[in-house]
């Protein structure tokens, strides 16, 4: 799953309205990184019968801690105990909402996996537009989440759609967690250090999950290319466009990962969803774009970036 890093000082990138030639490039990265993301959640299920949804999360957060901390070279000198703990819970919430998204990869489509992950960071920004229009997109949202359902939700494992309402919450917290600790810590050291903690936490699962399977360097090697595709890519991406972007149009593109989500699905693994499936994601994806719009009138400026 997704973990994502949002950027707090978003709002200020292009607020003065950059020109057309500015905004296209900006535009492909965020799709660039938006497809980079779920071509890595692809190759996660198909490592899954090797290394277990748990063995992969492992992989992806050693890896992207690895990364992290080579770019970072975050300080850990002079925060104070609160700091720590900010740094702590965020990355409890890394392991967590990447387990629980890996975990519903493994029963649903990943279409479907993300449509209900995205509610999360949905109904956050629904809440915080404070306008009682706004609650229209909620409606909408679950018309999409009927829909999903493709006309019988016994088409769904159940388990899978509690994992995955699982991972919409942990990434509601992510944003709040991540903006916590972005105040505290400059540049990209909290996400390093938080990265960190959430692999030490995951280590003892994913070991358990996926056991001999570690000794194989192509495992190693997939597991590396899943964290560059899924987290250092995308991350990188992203920063380069907030530079050139509004946020609120930042975050209106992300809210089109579910339907990227569902075209890898289709092209890497196979998965076919029925035309109420489909709609249902389109829903979801008009639900977002109107709560961030909703979010950025209430504002009076552009929205922070849900992702």
């Amino acid at each position: 799953m997704q973990a994502r890093a949002g950027s707090g000082g978003a709002g200020a990138a292009g607020a003065s309205g950059p020109g057309r030639s500015v905004t296209t490039p900006a535009i492909l990265l965020v799709v660039a990184g938006l497809a980079c993301q779920e071509v890595g959640a692809s190759i996660a299920v198909l490592l899954f019968p090797q290394v277990g949804p748990l063995g992969m999360v492992m992989l992806r957060l050693v890896f992207s801690a690895i990364v992290l901390l080579l770019i970072a070279r975050p300080r850990v000198r002079g925060h104070s105990r609160a700091d720590w703990t900010g740094v702590t819970l965020f990355g409890l919430v890394l392991a967590v909402m990447n387990g629980l998204f890996y975990l519903a990869l493994e029963r649903l489509p990943l279409g479907v996996t993300v449509t209900i992950e995205v509610l999360g960071p949905l109904v956050l920004s629904i809440v915080a537009a404070r306008r009682a229009s706004a609650w229209l997109w909620a409606v909408l949202a679950l018309a999409g989440v009927v829909a999903l359902g493709g006309g019988g939700w016994d088409r769904l494992d159940p388990l899978g759609v509690l994992f995955a309402l699982g991972a919409a919450a942990s990434w509601a917290f992510y944003i709040l967690a991540s903006a916590r600790v972005g105040r505290a810590f400059p540049k990209l050291d909290g996400l390093a250090l938080a990265m960190t903690v959430g692999a030490v936490i995951a280590l003892p699962f994913g070991i358990a999950d996926a056991g001999a399977a570690l000794l194989h360097p192509e495992i190693i090697a997939l597991g590396a290319a899943v964290a560059i595709l899924s987290s250092t890519i995308p991350y990188a991406f992203e920063l380069i466009a907030l530079r050139r972007l509004p946020a609120a149009v930042f975050a209106i593109l992300m809210s089109l990962a579910p339907a990227t989500a569902a075209l890898a699905g289709f092209i890497f693994l196979g998965q076919h969803m029925t035309w109420l499936e489909i709609a249902g994601i389109g829903l979801v994806i008009a639900a977002s774009i109107g709560a961030v719009r909703s979010s950025s009138r209430a504002a009076g400026e552009a929205a922070e970036p849900l992702a």
